[in-house]
């Protein structure tokens, strides 16, 4: 069986505050001509579908045409939840859709369904299993010791007594540690996520969703495919792609990458303002590639912003990296937070959950409330 690994399509997210809705569009109908000229028998997507739990409605769309056009070509879908998703909402009607070839797996309930497609060879089980953690599945197992993400995932696997005779295939969205990350990823404060390879022994393919750089770990079949497109300026150097497996018996697994490309390209720039402004510099990029500049001048430059954005008209953010910015990252993060006043501090916080900037009216909203609670203190 030759099946696609996709994993990590975050439909509806934002790279700061450029949408980037007709850029996975465009995406997932790249993805649809690799599974034609591929000749692909299924299509494996390791969670995160959506970039959070209630998912706008361009991105609703755009996934509800990509699974119509799958069924039409009768490719069977396997759907699990990641991190970003709602389980439950991301389910709801999967049992309707199962007549379409299109399985989308439950909110962990105690057991991981298990579908089982054919091919020549004979059957092919799929585990699919959502993202946990140990909260999650600590209620069903209440008699067992589950202080970590690997003994979640230990546990809930060694529950379903698989049979590694037979060929078996499992579809997991958790960090595996090793993994390298990105940015775009979101890590808890220590790696206390993190769940070791070993777990997953004795299935002959891992499709792991989670991680945005395609790699292996341990084995070349335990690995992420990464994202289809770059989701953040720290993937500006990645190559996308799709992972093709061709599955024909437990020692016979092929692997290869086809290569995905962008409707924009995701550009990190760095350099003086006078060379990124010299014609025969920007012209080497199209002028709808999304943009991350950081100047290298010691004097900061008047309107830089203005000026660079006429140039680059998706500039997303501009940073200066010079002696006095040096300076500033020497200060310790208590001595920069001692320095801010509270509109600064919520600001940051602002900017940092939602990856754009206050805008003028916001901030002055804020800091009327900011006004009002100082002065109900007096």
């Amino acid at each position: 069986m030759r099946f696609i690994h996709l994993s990590d399509l975050h439909l509806g997210k934002k790279l700061r505050e450029a949408d980037l809705i007709e850029d996975q569009e465009y995406i997932l109908k790249q993805i649809l001509k690799v599974c034609d000229d591929e000749k692909a028998e299924a299509v494996l997507i390791a969670g995160d579908v959506f970039d959070r739990s209630i998912a706008p409605v361009e991105a609703l769309r755009i996934f509800d045409d990509f699974l119509s056009s799958l069924a039409e070509r009768k490719i069977p879908v396997l759907i699990i939840s990641g991190n970003h998703d709602s389980a439950e909402r991301l389910s709801f009607g999967g049992g309707l859709f199962k007549a379409s070839g299109i399985y989308i797996s439950n909110a962990y309930d105690g057991c991981v369904e298990k579908v089982v497609l054919n091919d020549e060879s004979g059957e092919l089980n799929f585990y699919l299993l959502p993202f946990i953690k140990p909260s999650l599945v600590r209620p069903f197992f209440p008699d067992d010791k589950i202080e970590s993400y690997t003994d979640a995932v230990r546990l809930v696997l060694e529950k379903e007594n698989v049979d590694f005779t037979k060929r078996n295939v499992i579809l997991s969205h958790q960090y595996i540690t090793g993994a390298k990350r990105s940015e775009s990823e979101e890590s808890l404060v220590g790696g206390l996520e993190n769940v070791d390879a070993s777990v997953y022994d004795g299935f002959d393919y891992v499709a792991l969703g989670h991680i945005h750089g395609p790699q292996k770990i341990d084995r070349e079949t335990l690995r992420y495919c990464g994202t289809p497109l770059k989701y953040s300026f720290s993937e500006a150097e990645h190559e996308k792609s799709v992972t093709v497996v061709d599955f024909a018996g437990k020692e016979n697994i092929k692997i290869k990458k086809v290569p995905l490309s962008p409707l924009r390209e995701v550009r990190n720039l760095r350099g003086k303002f006078e060379e990124l402004a010299l014609k025969e510099n920007y012209e080497k990029f199209s002028r709808n590639d999304l943009i991350h500049i950081t100047l290298t001048d010691e004097t900061e430059i008047l309107d830089g912003w203005g000026k660079l954005k006429v140039i680059y008209p998706n500039l997303l953010l501009m940073e200066y990296d010079n002696e006095r910015t040096k300076k500033s990252a020497e200060l310790g993060v208590s001595e920069k937070i001692a320095l801010q006043n509270p509109s600064e501090l919520f600001a940051d916080f602002f900017e940092n959950r939602n990856n754009v900037t206050m805008t003028e009216k916001q901030q002055l909203y804020i800091q009327n409330l900011i006004d009002e609670i100082l002065e109900a203190k007096k």
